[in-house]
């Protein structure tokens, strides 16, 4: 009997060890902050399904969805979008790893996915669902932003000015499931549409080699 109680009280003790090295590995260190396993950010660059193409490229990225923002209709369509009278803007919603890849390393490719010198109009695009702008989905990412955009505006290799909006992001809608991943879903269709739009072509201009690949 005495030998049956030490081995359970010798259980016990290395159990208890064993949440406390959990407990200790969990727990950030004093004065730190934990990093939050996965973050948001949200961009509007014209075509979502570019958008999507180009960060999902980004290690760090762990997904992509398509959507529409900061209009006044609730749950829009593609079609009410497209319209121009629902105020939306296509965008793509990023999740990410910030263990991996910071806001401000996304913040500072999405420049260079994008012309952030014309309104309402990404490349072929035109009209305010293809305007480009930073959603920020919090305080520390809308100063990140703005920083950004202030440093971009200091050095800019082209001559005309930035009017990419930075804005606090509202309700994101998901589109439709037949935009989520379309350049996977339909690859030809999509090199032609990126191709024929220009894009690629508008960036290498604007960018030269820092152009997004």
């Amino acid at each position: 009997m005495n030998n049956l109680i030490q081995t359970i009280r010798s259980l016990a003790a290395l159990l208890t060890v064993s949440v406390a090295v959990t407990v200790l590995a969990q727990t950030p260190p004093a004065g730190g902050t934990a990093v939050p396993a996965t973050a948001k950010a949200v961009f509007a660059g014209g075509c979502f399904w570019c958008v999507e193409s180009d960060f999902d490229k980004v290690p760090g990225v762990l997904s992509t969805t398509s959507g529409y923002t900061g209009g006044r209709t609730l749950n829009p369509t593609y079609q009410q979008v497209s319209s121009n009278k629902t105020g939306h803007t296509e965008v793509v919603e990023i999740v990410f790893d910030p263990a991996k890849v910071s806001y401000e390393q996304l913040v500072e490719r999405f420049w260079r996915t994008i012309d952030p010198t014309t309104k309402d109009q990404q490349f072929c695009d035109r009209g305010s669902p293809y305007r480009s702008a930073i959603f920020a989905v919090n305080a520390e990412q809308l100063k990140v932003a703005q920083a950004s955009k202030a440093a971009l505006e200091k050095s800019k290799p082209f001559k005309e000015p930035v009017v990419t909006e930075v804005l606090m992001a509202s309700t994101f809608y998901p589109a439709e499931d037949y935009h989520q991943d379309y350049y996977k879903k339909n690859p030809v269709r999509y090199k032609y549409y990126r191709t024929s739009c220009g894009r690629d072509a508008r960036l290498q201009q604007l960018w030269g080699d820092k152009a997004a690949r």
